[in-house]
């Protein structure tokens, strides 16, 4: 996995950000919050983060936002405390073979498994590079989510994107040396030959890889393209997961 663009501008950490509680999930430590007009929704939105985990202020304020239009949203820690570091002496090599993506789609399938004993009925997830990756390893069975989106996704092969089988939203950056412009309408292609499914790919002008959770709050224009990538996430979620 490429970390030059994934370990740029790492968000501020803050155990106290969102409205939300804490509670342990199939294992996991997970950010749970809900709307006060529909606290017992059994319509479910996962959000996996990227290499700096599940506390960022930016991530939990979309958790937030989610859960205002009726969803249940979960934000686990599926990297169990252990984040990407920006220090020069970490070993990023080590860190990336211990929190594997393989390892991130066994864990959200024993959490949905306690979600769905929870009540649970219809299940998103949408993820953020590593956590998109993770999204698309989910999405080769319609048995877990119901729907996906992968915001600035993490590399993913042809075979990954012919594999999908539930419908599936990608929110690309024009500069994005992960997943480049042109890697993401080739993966549109493949997606618009599968007429047995949905697809929706977008690229959002003049962002980076990160832009949607990585953004400075006081960038008007940052903020104005971050919502519009929520926006289109939440349009996905609201048509599908029902």
């Amino acid at each position: 996995m490429s970390t030059a663009e994934c370990c740029s501008n790492p968000p501020r950490l803050s155990s106290s950000s969102g409205d939300g509680i804490i509670e342990n999930i199939g294992g996991l430590n997970t950010y749970v919050t809900n709307s006060n007009s529909n606290p017992n929704s059994n319509r479910a939105i996962i959000l996996i983060s990227d290499v700096f985990g599940y506390e960022a202020p930016n991530l939990r304020k979309l958790a937030d936002k989610v859960a205002a239009s009726g969803f249940l949203v979960l934000l686990p820690d599926f990297l169990y405390g252990d984040y990407l570091k920006l220090d020069p002496d970490f070993d990023r090599q080590a860190w990336l073979k211990k929190h594997t993506t393989d390892q991130g789609c066994e864990d959200a399938k024993t959490l949905i498994t306690a979600l769905r004993s929870r009540g649970v009925t219809s299940i998103g997830a949408a993820g953020f590079c590593w956590g998109g990756v993770v999204v698309v390893k989910l999405a080769k069975s319609a048995d877990y989510i119901q729907a996906g989106v992968v915001l600035h996704p993490g590399p993913l092969t042809d075979n990954d994107i012919n594999e999908v089988k539930i419908p599936i939203s990608i929110l690309g950056a024009e500069i994005d040396h992960t997943c480049p412009p042109e890697q993401a309408r080739h993966f549109e292609k493949i997606l618009a030959a599968k007429s047995e499914i949905e697809s929706f790919v977008k690229i959002y002008p003049g962002v980076s890889h990160g832009w949607s959770v990585r953004y400075d709050v006081e960038d008007d224009s940052a903020v104005k393209s971050a919502e519009e990538s929520h926006s289109d996430m939440l349009n996905w979620f609201i048509k599908h997961i029902k």
